[in-house]
């Protein structure tokens, strides 16, 4: 083994005890816990190395170390195995995500299953209306002036607008409305729509065009209002079990609270599925820099649809974490890709 290879070697050890005691890790304890092959002083040696390179620090003298943002970093890249989810762990989650009825049930299920298994913060991202596919859109009439438009999408998003009308119309004329829409709109994504919508108008009689005009509008504005992309939020109680690594718990809070931080932590990986780590300070978000967000894409049919992530103290067990958010991701990914 070269010094770089043993250097790499303490430094796993220091991060996995760490990560372990919560205590600063010692020469002597490395050398008693882990199989390193040489002497105490040597493992001191390598320290001090480690601390020249900003990967470990002595948080007050006399102390043993602790992993920096740097050291959590290269530990993070060189991890070659993550825990595998055991046997009950994979059927609690499968049994507990099959159960879901609809769309908002799987993203709620999905959060508490991943809070449940990280005993972090889970986070899940609602599947983005841009990268899904009309399945139906349904126009209920609500009396001779207004209707209610259901737009449902391929992952089972239902978003649906009340639409006062300009004039009365026939349950005839709504109806030749709904095939048309459905007609041109079906299995297209809904990113296409600005693009179809300008195709509809000599598609319906010369009446209906303004109604149509009405309808497309809305469901344009559906696409570009902010709120539609959404996130669940679970197991933020968790925090409270990891006091002692964060200095001060109120800006993580008060970040959580923020759906757009969420949605810029997990916009980062919405279209990968490889797990992205952000650790300490490379959250751009001041209230997050004591924490590490680990997050991972989901999809179905091959698509990237979303978000899922977990949000803890840097001092977490990343190997441990990483598997259960992939875990989770792709079971969600299935199961959209079943409805």
């Amino acid at each position: 083994m070269s010094v770089e290879e043993r250097k790499l070697e303490v430094l796993r050890a220091i991060v996995e005890d760490f990560i372990s005691t919560n205590e600063p890790v010692g020469s002597k304890a490395l050398a008693d816990r882990h199989s390193l092959g040489v002497s105490p002083a040597t493992i001191r040696n390598d320290m001090a190395a480690l601390e020249e390179e900003g990967l470990i620090a002595q948080p007050h003298t006399s102390a043993g170390r602790v992993p920096t943002d740097a050291g959590y970093r290269m530990f993070v890249d060189r991890l070659t195995e993550l825990k595998p989810l055991s046997s009950p762990e994979k059927r609690a989650i499968q049994t507990f995500l099959d159960g879901a009825v609809d769309l908002d049930d799987v993203l709620h299920r999905a959060v508490r299953a991943l809070a449940q298994l990280t005993r972090n913060v889970a986070v899940v991202q609602y599947p983005s209306l841009s990268r899904s596919r009309v399945r139906h859109i349904e126009l209920v009439q609500l009396s001779a002036s207004r209707l209610m438009f259901v737009l449902i999408t391929d992952t089972g998003r239902v978003e649906q607008r009340v639409v006062e009308l300009p004039a009365p119309v026939s349950d005839d004329s709504v109806a030749d409305l709904r095939l048309t829409l459905n007609g041109q709109l079906r299995d297209r994504l809904l990113s296409e729509a600005p693009e179809v919508v300008t195709s509809l108008p000599p598609l319906v009689a010369p009446p209906l065009r303004g109604l149509l005009a009405t309808l497309t509008s809305v469901l344009l504005e559906t696409l570009v209002e902010q709120h539609s992309e959404r996130v669940v939020l679970g197991g933020t109680a968790n925090l409270t079990e990891h006091t002692l690594d964060f200095p001060a718990i109120r800006p993580v809070l008060e970040a959580l609270e923020e759906q757009v931080v969420l949605l810029r932590l997990l916009d980062q990986s919405i279209s990968t599925t490889q797990i992205v780590v952000s650790i300490g300070n490379e959250n751009q978000h001041k209230g997050l820099m004591s924490t590490s967000v680990v997050t991972t894409g989901y999809g179905a049919h091959g698509a990237a649809l979303g978000a899922v992530g977990v949000l803890g103290p840097r001092r977490m067990d990343y190997a441990h974490t990483m598997a259960r958010v992939a875990a989770v991701a792709r079971y969600v990914g299935d199961l959209l890709a079943d409805r």
